[in-house]
């Protein structure tokens, strides 16, 4: 829990916290580094980097995307495990902890006690928020132990509170669960309620939720997730929860359950839809048996308990659904806690009580309901207005334990993947058309810590207002629900491990420290993708570009600014040295060959085939739009977005020249570059840089860098800028995207760019990771042009039946229907 909140040296358990740092009404002058707006948020610093200076400025370029001067949060550099490294639940040292902690909630339950370490009572008069039954059981312990009083919250209000912060903050936050499928349900915010939510603790409760702050308690059961424990613990001795849910994965409860098979015979009972295999009476056959208890066996007696209790929650909760009108009931509480097969039998029931009219309902962070709700009910939390294109979900391997950290970077020690449930397996045993997710173990709490993870709120997000439709836009094109693509990209990105970490390292200049972090990354990485590998939706709706992602999210955990950067260093060199002979050949063709010059250019002109006649249709459907002639004036593009890729020769070489046709014919172009470093994508931070060389060989493009605000004015003389201004040139402006990824999820980008999308009438995607990868399928309001070459062989074949290296050109309109042979090769 907590040792000690005051001013100077804090100490905090890891484990089952929201927590919030700073006051939201107050500024820190002071703080530079770590000032995120976080929930839930532990953030994680190594104690190995070369240098303390080496580290804040690591730290800075990190948050630069994410700065926020209103809210300082914890820091916990330096922190240290106290007492023995293994332990579970470890205390640890936040030695140079300088805010006060002004947001923390917990939800406590009520039937374990818990150990109490001794500590140092603290000398402030600490106060937090808490819920459950144990914020009273535990209030006076907590009050003579630690000196911490608890502000209680109600428990209900805090369950609702919580489902409908999570439902609304987490794009795929609610899923359902039949025969061993999980599957992300897209909630409509508009249209969240009324719903039926179903907390399952050691009892039951069934509340109506008719929105927010209004709710009531309909009903409930006292036969609950205690019932299962309590019997469990009294028939099979088991000593714990996860124990007894550990023999249920290796049950048949055929060897308890009296059968419908059981009484007809073998035979179903079809006329009123019952097969053989549906439980008529739970434990029902030891009763004309034999036997005593040791006779059975404890773990077919934990399985037909789960069953038993599953089905009539179940039951009773669909039974209140249909009293209310409802087709919507969301399950949650410790019972629950993302055991597979505990989902299916809850939602077998549900399904064969309503004829498939009702659907069970899943929340990815139901085991934090009560202790959400509670963090909400601060005054000022800060989160009054979120949205949620505001909150991005990343997965740290130190969260939410230090200890991961430090295994993986002091220690090195070989880190075990954690292996949630085995694949789906059937026992063929009874029930409602038996649920068939069981595996052959339960996940362990360490390998559970992998599905939690850190929920920043970035207010400079917001979605890109030129989409189509928002509620509709999917980013990814490839989805990564079959296993067996899953597999082979698994199989890719393990294949690129030891050279991306080659680079990482020699970006650090290969120090010993860079080695053993490039070394750690590589094992943290690899730990994802197993989980991932035994449970694709542990971390939310999968896609390629999540998993890409994710590896650079976890190159900068560990301390990764920028792996590519010598390498983009010297291809912008080596590019821009060859661009003002570029620029000269194309200055010498007409206007219709330059054109197609330019897109073959961006595309790698030396190996793109013309051959395909999609591909030159969608060319000429351009050109039509972008050239002018006496029979069909076309109005120039007003402001163009151009998303841009690699550094080196497709900027430099590629996206530059086209920018540059576009000024010419006078258009406002809007470069739009990664926020962060992503693989060797270009930043909007090295633009600048790089027009400006450009700049030195194109008139043109100093001039429109001027006018954009990327050139300081100092080359141009005050005769030359009197004599300019009757001949404006429009702006070349740059941009960040909001994002450090080598793809980009256009409901959420800077600020910026949204605000400067706003004039644009044309978009131009560039690159696999961005019109490819993503928004391939992406409907815009504007005409859009995508560009891209095919660098990968599956996906050649997969999305447009062609091969390696072949490329694409598609050009779209604004308003027309997508042709369904648009793209080829």
């Amino acid at each position: 829990l907590v040792r000690q909140l005051g001013f100077g040296r804090r100490w905090a358990s890891a484990e089952g916290l929201v927590l919030m740092a700073g006051n939201p009404s107050t500024k820190n002058e002071d703080d530079t580094i770590n000032d995120n707006n976080e929930v839930g948020y532990l953030k994680e610093s190594s104690s190995s980097s070369s240098s303390k200076e080496k580290e804040e400025e690591n730290e800075m370029a990190l948050n630069t995307m994410h700065r926020s001067s209103s809210r300082p949060q914890l820091d916990l550099s330096g922190a240290a495990i106290q007492g023995n490294f293994e332990e579970r639940n470890p205390t640890i040292l936040l030695p140079n902890q300088s805010d006060d902690i002004s947001h923390l909630a917990l939800d406590i339950g009520g039937i374990d006690s818990p150990s109490w370490r001794s500590g140092t009572i603290s000398d402030d008069n600490i106060t937090i928020k808490a819920t459950g039954g144990g914020a009273f059981k535990f209030a006076d312990v907590l009050k003579e132990r630690l000196g911490v009083s608890l502000d209680k919250e109600d428990e209900m209000t805090c369950l609702v509170s919580g489902a409908n912060f999570l439902l609304k903050a987490i794009r795929h936050e609610a899923f359902t669960h039949m025969e061993g499928q999980k599957e992300f349900v897209q909630i409509d915010h508009n249209d969240l309620f009324p719903y039926l939510l179903v907390n399952i603790g050691s009892g039951v409760s069934i509340i109506k939720v008719d929105g927010y702050g209004k709710f009531q308690r309909v009903s409930g059961t006292n036969v609950g997730g205690g019932t299962y424990w309590g019997l469990g613990r009294l028939l099979t001795k088991c000593k714990s929860f996860d124990e007894l849910l550990e023999l249920s994965q290796q049950g048949d409860n055929s060897n308890v359950d009296m059968l419908v098979g059981d009484i007809y015979g073998g035979m179903d009972y079809s006329k009123i839809g019952l097969s053989a295999s549906t439980i008529a009476s739970s434990f029902g056959k030891t009763i004309s048996e034999n036997k005593e208890l040791s006779d059975y066996r404890p773990e077919d007696i934990s399985l037909s308990l789960l069953r038993m209790i599953s089905y009539n929650i179940g039951q009773i909760s669909y039974l209140n659904a249909l009293r209310y009108g409802l087709k919507r009931i969301f399950f949650g509480g410790f019972f629950i806690r993302g055991h597979a097969y505990t989902m299916d039998t809850i939602s077998f029931a549900v399904h064969f009580w309503s004829k498939g009219q009702a659907q069970a309902m899943f929340l990815r962070h139901e085991g934090f309901l009560g202790a959400v709700g509670a963090f909400m009910s601060y005054e000022k939390h800060g989160l009054d207005d979120l949205r949620v294109h505001q909150l991005v979900e990343r997965f740290p391997m130190g969260a939410p334990y230090i200890s991961w950290m430090e295994k993986f970077v002091q220690k090195g020690t070989e880190i075990t993947a954690p292996v949630p449930m085995a694949p789906p397996g059937t026992t063929g045993m009874g029930g409602f058309e038996r649920p068939s997710s069981r595996g052959n173990s339960l996940r362990s709490d360490a390998s559970a810590t992998l599905n939690v993870g850190v929920l920043h709120l970035v207010p400079t997000l917001e979605v890109f207002p030129l989409l189509d439709d928002p509620k509709t836009y999917e980013p990814n094109t490839i989805d990564l629900a079959d296993h067996s693509e899953l597999e082979y990209w698994f199989k890719v990105l393990l294949e690129h491990m030891p050279d991306l970490v080659d680079k990482a390292v020699a970006s650090e200049g290969g120090t010993d420290d860079a080695k053993r972090r490039g070394d750690a990354f590589a094992r943290a990485f690899s730990a994802h993708l197993a989980r991932l590998m035994e449970e694709p939706a542990a971390y939310g709706k999968l896609g390629l570009a999540n998993l890409l992602e994710l590896r650079e999210e976890c190159l900068r955990e560990f301390q990764f600014v920028d792996a590519y950067i010598t390498i983009k260093q010297r291809e912008n060199e080596a590019s821009l040295a060859v661009l003002p002979d570029l620029l000269m050949e194309l200055d010498g063709m007409n206007e219709e060959d330059r054109l197609l010059a330019l897109i073959e250019g961006v595309l790698a002109a030396n190996i793109f085939d013309w051959g395909s006649r999609a591909c030159v249709d969608d060319f000429d459907e351009f050109k039509k739009r972008m050239l002018i002639d006496g029979n069909n004036r076309q109005q120039p593009y007003k402001r163009a977005l151009l998303f841009v890729d690699n550094s080196g020769a497709d900027v430099v070489l590629g996206m530059l020249p086209l920018a540059r046709e576009l000024l010419r014919r006078g258009t406002e172009v809007v470069l739009v570059a990664n926020s962060l470093p992503a693989l060797n994508d270009v930043t909007a931070n090295e633009l600048p840089e790089i027009v400006a060389e450009a700049a030195k060989h194109c008139d043109l493009l100093r001039k429109a860098a001027e006018a954009g605000g990327l050139l300081v004015d100092a080359m141009v003389s005050i005769q030359d800028d009197l004599k300019d201004r009757s001949a404006s040139v429009p702006p070349l402006m740059v941009v960040e995207n909001g994002c450090g990824s080598p793809c980009i999820d256009l409901r959420q980008v800077s600020s910026e760019l949204a605000a400067a999308a706003k004039d644009a009438d044309l978009i131009i995607l560039e690159g696999m990771g961005r019109a490819i990868h993503t928004n391939l399928n992406a409907r815009f309001k504007c005409d859009a042009l995508k560009l891209a070459m095919v660098k990968n062989q599956r996906l050649a074949e997969k999305l447009f039946n062609g091969n390696i290296y072949d490329c694409i050109c598609r050009f779209e309109p604004a308003g027309q229907v997508l042709r369904e042979d648009s793209v080829r090769i």
